[in-house]
């Protein structure tokens, strides 16, 4: 294969960093309402929090080893940091002018304030103090920095406020520094009683800032600033050298609030004396100083989005109906016995789902059930459906990832749990992250044992089920539930990968059935067979596939890529991608979904799974992908899903060739598409039209017996 250029390819973090940027374009966007910018706003700043957690921290250990590389598109980990930093900058003045010129007077409009204490009135300082001494000043520890009490080690992401106090000792004035750590464990923003609907609050930073003069008497507050710091957040695991997983990832997760330190965070207003001694304890430089000008940890306001208050400022309430297929049968098995069922969530019910564990549970036929548990978040339904099902005597077998970034803890508190309850539970294989979605059932029908298989693209969690875009398939093909039960073999006993029939799994085949599948393409259009490839996933990274599809774009095979994140691939180029579109999707739900087309001169195959085309899916994580046989279904993805996110117009964004996107020019207001709505309202457009039917249904029968014989 032809080797590429570094100029050819962007930079993984910059890629991410527009990404984050289209984050916080839906919070600055005027047309989206109020609280649901607010809660963009607060996404941003979550995202940034992971990204400098991992990435940076990343490329900070890069630049402090032996090892001087350059990355694939050129840069140094050096020149990226600056790239970074540089970026983030920019980003950061854009969110907080956002929030102190549009959402802070906004909210104040419409009832929602955030009151400073010198704004209160008697009563609220009363009843402050009250919230103060019963609440707040029992958990709070000042802590003293001099030769007996070193700088403290502060917690990953705490928010913490560094004191300047003056005191008198021995007749002679003394400037000290002190840090006082607000307290995780309350809200932080405090919530003013009010007999009415209004929403008023109180950062709790800023009341705590108040009351320091009754956590040091005796001295003089010469000012105080809070402050945040950001650690390497990456777990730090040798595989070959332990024992029990389970224990080394709960005793590193530990290690993780103390990571080193990768960025701070300064009100504005900080002396520089006192963010250069921050800096200095911290051991980190100038470059690594972000100044804040508003609240810092901005996560922690969407408690101002949360509860059931303000609906005019939200977006209009979806309620996802059952999938057509599901909707008037009480039997999951029997439906899916007689025919393979695609069910496109949120706009489509994950009740499905978690009905076809919870029956599976129940059912006195149903012998074993097996399941891949990646991020559930403790949902009771699902784990409670496992449980369930041993307590009926059911065999139970859980394959739970305890890696899984960030939902590491509660992984592993769902673990114990399902053990104690009789689950068996694996930890999937050493050096690799199970990242795939199955879930399989074995049922003694009536022409004997049948194997019923759910995959998916996302994760066994109904509450992220709502706000993620993502596909399941239902299917009894004896084939696919051949591949699932030796896909289980695999995880759980001691075996080599023997093949599938159906499954292209990673670490296995996955990589080279892409490229081969590419490379096809390529071939077909150069022999002027039918050609084209349409992708959709998260990421796309790996630089093989990359070169890949350049190879296919320059032999005439038209691309359409849906990539929501990272896209290391310049689309555009003349000579080399001119055959190529990238667009990103960003709206009310989170586009998860993997979706795979390829034309295969006239005879298309299409895919899902839960891999995207990056080296960590490919080579390092036990991923599913598989194919969707079925005409109609096939037909339902390639020609109403992937084609309404081609022509969306309102919430996408067109990669650009030199890593920046921007939005489709709309002519018309007519023509505004946005993906999103338009499944929305077909769903209810659907569930509407069918209880108009069997409204109808019934009304006819009912003339039909009052006119039949009396």
């Amino acid at each position: 294969m032809k080797t590429f250029a570094t100029s050819h390819f962007l930079s993984r973090e910059l890629s991410w960093l527009a990404f984050n940027q289209r984050v916080l374009e839906e919070a600055l966007n005027p047309a989206n309402p109020l609280l649901e910018r607010v809660k963009f706003f607060t996404i941003t700043s979550s995202n940034l929090d992971e990204f400098f957690e991992v990435r940076v921290a990343g490329l900070k250990q890069q630049v402090e080893s032996d090892i001087v590389e350059r990355s694939f598109d050129g840069k140094t980990a050096t020149e990226t940091l600056r790239a970074i930093h540089k970026k983030v900058r920019g980003m950061i003045d854009q969110q907080y002018a956002c929030w102190r010129e549009e959402l802070l007077p906004a909210l104040a409009k419409n009832g929602i304030h955030i009151l400073d204490y010198e704004h209160l009135s008697d009563a609220d300082r009363t009843w402050v103090e009250q919230y103060y001494r019963a609440n707040v000043r029992p958990v709070l520890t000042p802590l003293g920095i001099d030769p007996s009490h070193p700088f403290p080690q502060l917690l990953n992401k705490s928010l913490n406020i560094v004191v300047q106090v003056e005191i008198e000792r021995e007749g002679e004035i003394e400037r000290r520094l002190a840090v006082v750590q607000v307290p995780r464990v309350l809200p932080r923003l405090v919530r003013l009683p009010r007999e009415d609907e209004r929403l008023d609050f109180i950062y709790l930073g800023h009341l705590v800032g108040h009351y320091l003069a009754d956590l040091f008497p005796g001295t003089k507050i010469l000012g105080f600033w809070h402050f945040r710091v950001t650690r390497n957040s990456e777990l730090y695991i040798d595989e070959e050298d332990i024992g029990n997983l389970l224990k080394a990832v709960e005793n590193e997760l530990h290690n993780r609030r103390r990571g080193a330190a990768v960025r701070l965070e300064v009100d504005a207003t900080c002396p520089a004396e006192i963010y250069q001694y921050l800096l200095e304890t911290l051991e980190l430089t100038e470059e690594d100083l972000y100044l804040i000008d508003g609240p810092l940890n901005p996560t922690r306001l969407m408690v101002i989005y949360a509860g059931d208050h303000s609906p005019e400022l939200r977006d209009k309430p979806f309620f996802a109906p059952t999938a057509p297929a599901f909707r008037s049968a009480q039997d999951i098995f029997s439906v899916v016995r007689q025919r393979d069922v695609l069910v496109h969530h949120p706009y489509e019910s994950f009740g499905s789902v978690v009905d076809f564990l919870e029956q599976a549970a129940q059912d006195p036929n149903v012998l074993a059930i097996k399941q891949t548990l990646y991020r559930t978040g403790g949902d009771p339904r699902i784990v409670g459906a496992l449980m369930d099902a041993v307590k009926n005597g059911k065999q139970v077998t859980a394959v739970t990832e305890l890696k899984a970034r960030f939902d590491e803890a509660n992984n592993i508190l769902w673990a114990r749990r399902l053990e104690e309850a009789g689950v068996h539970v694996v930890y999937g294989i050493v050096h690799h992250k199970v990242h795939s979605k199955i879930a399989l059932v074995v049922r003694r029908d009536e022409d004997g044992l049948r194997r019923y298989v759910h995959l998916g693209t996302g994760n066994y969690n109904p509450s992220t089920a709502k706000l993620y875009t993502d596909l399941s398939f239902f299917t009894a093909q004896p084939d696919f539930g051949e591949d699932a039960t030796n896909f289980f073999n695999l995880l759980t006993g001691i075996s080599h990968f023997q093949g599938a029939k159906k499954f292209i799994i990673s670490p296995f085949t996955t990589h080279d059935t892409v490229m081969a599948l590419i490379r096809k393409e390529t071939e077909n259009a150069q022999a002027k067979k039918p050609s084209r490839i349409i992708a959709k996933m998260n990421s796309l990274v790996d630089t093989e596939v990359i070169e890949a599809l350049y190879e296919a774009s320059s032999a005439g095979v038209k691309i359409d890529l849906i990539i929501r994140g990272i896209c290391c691939l310049k689309p555009g180029v003349a000579g080399l991608s001119e055959n190529i579109t990238v667009r990103s999707i960003i709206g009310r739900f989170l586009e998860h979904s993997r979706v795979f087309y390829f034309e295969n001169g006239g005879t298309p195959k299409l895919f899902l799974g839960s891999a995207d085309w990056m080296q960590r899916n490919f080579f390092r994580r036990i991923e599913i992908v598989f194919p969707i046989e079925e005409p109609a279904l096939r037909d339902r993805v390639v020609n109403t899903i992937l084609a309404t996110q081609l022509a969306d117009n309102t919430k996408a964004s067109i990669l650009g060739s030199d890593g920046s996107y921007s939005r489709p020019t709309v002519k018309k207001e007519a023509s505004q598409r946005n993906s999103q709505a338009e499944f929305m309202a077909m769903a209810a457009g659907e569930a509407k039209s069918r209880r108009s039917t069997r409204a109808t249904k019934k009304k006819y029968h009912k003339i039909e017996i009052a006119q039949g014989p009396r």
